[in-house]
């Protein structure tokens, strides 16, 4: 099947998500999630981009990003994620693909949304239980907002959107912050369940018992387990996230 084109924006700003393949780690120490910001920060010097909003996790990276010219985004990426991944793969001595099939991108066509998903992307670490307070991460962009860590963001525009004045801006961006987001926004605007909900969801359907624990139980006790979250209306995409038990063998065994 030929892939789907690439939607256009039209402000230019676009969310790009991009993960390991097979859920495999893209930073392993602290160098590594140095060297994609270093080489984020000489792309957006060359190709004049926006930066507005970013989160390293472990396995995956979620970008928001504004361009100037009609395709500078692809461009961007291109630059981007061959050179890191070359470098990974000559320090850790592996070969082959290390980012899943493409990256996904969707369009940011409006101002509430823009700001959904800045907020979205500033919580991933607290709704992945990496992190207690949004602060305290430091491989995202939140700490360029409220004490300016870095100069990779740019925070002029989001911060305009909540007051002309500065220390008032950053106040409203912060009280914006101390509401979860529900939403799932990793693919094009989708509105799947947030990976705290799922969790919080499937841990009462199996009485109280931790999702993630089900990879390790003995067969036929994680069989059960995961046919008790079929049953219980989850999906196997849902209950992949929330037990990290493959897809394969959930469809094989519910």
């Amino acid at each position: 099947m030929p892939r789907q084109a690439r939607q256009i924006s039209e402000t230019g700003f676009y969310h790009i998500v991009f993960r390991g393949v097979n859920h495999c780690n893209l930073f392993e120490e602290q160098e590594d999630f140095e060297r994609m910001l270093h080489l984020l920060a000489n792309v957006k010097s060359e190709l004049d981009l926006a930066v507005p909003a970013y989160c390293l996790m472990d396995n995956h990276v979620h970008l928001l990003i504004q361009e100037q010219a009609a395709g500078d985004v692809i461009l961007a990426m291109r630059k981007l994620l061959g050179p890191y991944a070359y470098w990974f793969n000559r320090k850790y001595g592996r070969s082959g693909a290390l980012i899943a099939n493409r990256y996904r991108s969707s369009c940011v066509e409006s101002d509430e949304y823009l700001l959904t998903l800045v907020r979205y992307i500033h919580q991933n670490p607290l709704v992945a239980g990496i992190a207690g307070r949004i602060e305290n991460y430091r491989w995202s962009s939140y700490g360029d907002y409220v004490k300016k860590t870095s100069s990779l963001t740019d925070t002029q525009f989001i911060l305009q959107m909540f007051s002309s004045d500065h220390e008032a801006a950053i106040n409203g961006f912060i009280d914006f912050h101390k509401t979860l987001e529900s939403k799932d926004l990793s693919f094009s605007g989708s509105s799947k369940k947030a990976e705290r909900t799922i969790h919080e969801e499937a841990t009462a359907a199996l009485g109280g018992v931790e999702p993630h624990s089900i990879s390790g139980m003995p067969r036929n006790e994680r069989d059960s387990a995961l046919t008790l979250l079929r049953r219980s209306g989850f999906s196997i995409r849902q209950i992949e996230r929330a037990t990290g038990v493959s897809r394969n063998i959930i469809a094989k065994n519910t």
